[in-house]
């Protein structure tokens, strides 16, 4: 995808810590769906005798613009200051040139998906046809939900416009109201936990303060460091600029501009964000564990979905879009990959909790369901699941059946308990 960096680990972090990946992960959720660009492994044949039935799922929308016209104004405003007072070097000179065209190609795009957001999803669905060709047969019900917003909305069409395209005798039928709001992006009545996570916002800004540099980066763009610091909001120009640049990916036509940052700069400005989003959704008892339960409502629509096609002759995929804010934490509510990872030192997260490993643009859970293939009558014990992280089979918190299959009705009773427990602990 792009220049391949060595982020090495933090003056605080062990020796044993360092991290190879590339410019673009810095961009945490900015990050376009990188599976296809690095190859999809060969997913593990399922046991002997067992196929494929059903699929739950949950998607992000694909690579959009940013949200909203400040995102691409500001950095323009503050360039063009240092521009009237003779205070840009010649790359800065270009790199307000680059952000005009970009602000001005932005008007009316904010927050929309962008062309390759729409490729990502078709390439999403036709993958999902050629790993599951057992489901995607004529008769299949599809029944795909999305939030209100418009680029999930997208999503879902391009999603279902070519698995239908494949599959022209699917039974499709899609929504997208206030009533599929309420749990496809369900904002938590839980004042308790966002009180929790609000009062630990500033360790995970103390955390990124400390590894903040801008150095190389206000030496690129400006010939006066002294001008920016005293005329200038400096880490909102950085900001700015940064939030531009990580989201080139996400365009066909746009410069790339991480020429104007350092490695270390990419590496220390990801862990600040890395850190935030832990703060924000993470398992961790800075926030008493309880924030990834907001995402209670919507795990157990999945597991009530399961139920329901586990009674259904026909074959079936439920198919859900939403947003990364979502997919985070279910996904550790979900425990998978050990993105549970519970610390209250944020120096520990860069060697075990990454987030652009779990929600780059277009990212998505899948839950695969299998069952005997010549069974003419189906008891929930032997149904196994298996579990995709952006296409690639995960880990649960849970033995294993055989490889990445596990038994319906362990996978259904661990977050049945979970759910449970939550209820009785916190009197819900």
């Amino acid at each position: 995808m792009g220049v391949v960096l060595c982020f090495q680990a933090s003056a605080t972090s062990p020796p044993s810590q360092p991290r190879l990946v590339d410019s673009y992960q810095a961009g945490s959720q900015y990050l376009a769906y990188p599976r296809p660009a690095y190859g999809l492994p060969r997913l593990t044949d399922a046991p002997k005798g067992y196929v494929p039935f059903h699929i739950e799922h949950y998607g992000r929308h694909g690579s959009r613009w940013l949200l909203n016209n400040e995102k691409y104004d500001r950095p323009v405003e503050y360039l063009e200051k240092a521009d009237r007072y003779g205070k840009l070097t010649p790359r800065g000179k270009l790199l307000l040139e680059q952000l005009t065209k970009i602000r001005d190609d932005s008007r009316g795009r904010v927050g929309e998906l962008t062309p390759l957001g729409h490729r990502q999803h078709r390439d999403i669905a036709r993958r999902m046809t050629e790993n599951f060709p057992e489901i995607f047969v004529p008769g299949t019900h599809v029944d795909a939900k999305s939030t209100v917003v418009i680029r999930c909305i997208l999503s879902m069409a391009n999603e279902i416009a070519e698995l239908q395209k494949i599959c022209p005798g699917l039974t499709v039928t899609c929504d997208a109201s206030r009533t599929t709001q309420k749990i496809l992006a369900y904002n938590s009545t839980d004042t308790v936990a966002k009180k929790l996570s609000h009062d630990a916002e500033h360790l995970s800004d103390a955390y990124a303060e400390k590894h903040r540099d801008m150095t190389s980066f206000i030496s690129k763009v400006f010939n006066d460091p002294t001008f920016v610091a005293d005329s200038l909001k400096p880490y909102k120009v950085f900001k700015g600029v940064f939030d531009i640049a990580i989201n080139t990916q996400s365009h066909d036509d746009q410069p790339d501009l991480y020429d104007l940052f350092t490695p270390e700069e990419l590496h220390n400005e990801w862990l600040g964000r890395n850190a935030d989003w832990y703060i924000s959704a993470g398992n961790t008892s800075l926030t008493n564990n309880r924030v990834p339960y907001n995402q209670r409502v919507l795990l157990r629509n999945i597991i009530e979905s399961a139920d329901t096609a586990m009674v259904s002759p026909r074959l079936s995929a439920n198919l859900r879009f939403g947003h990364e804010s979502i997919v985070l934490p279910l996904t550790i509510l979900m425990g998978i990959n050990n993105s549970a990872f519970d610390t209250t030192d944020l120096d520990q997260l860069e060697a075990n909790w990454r987030n652009y490993e779990i929600f780059p643009m277009g990212s998505n859970i899948q839950m695969i369901f299998y069952r005997p293939k010549k069974k003419a009558a189906l008891t929930p014990d032997e149904v196994l699941v298996k579990v995709l992280l952006n296409e690639e089979e995960a880990t649960l918190p849970l033995t294993p059946v055989s490889g990445p299959y596990y038994r319906w009705t362990d996978v259904r009773r661990l977050y049945a308990d979970k759910l449970d427990n939550f209820s009785v602990r916190f009197a819900e």
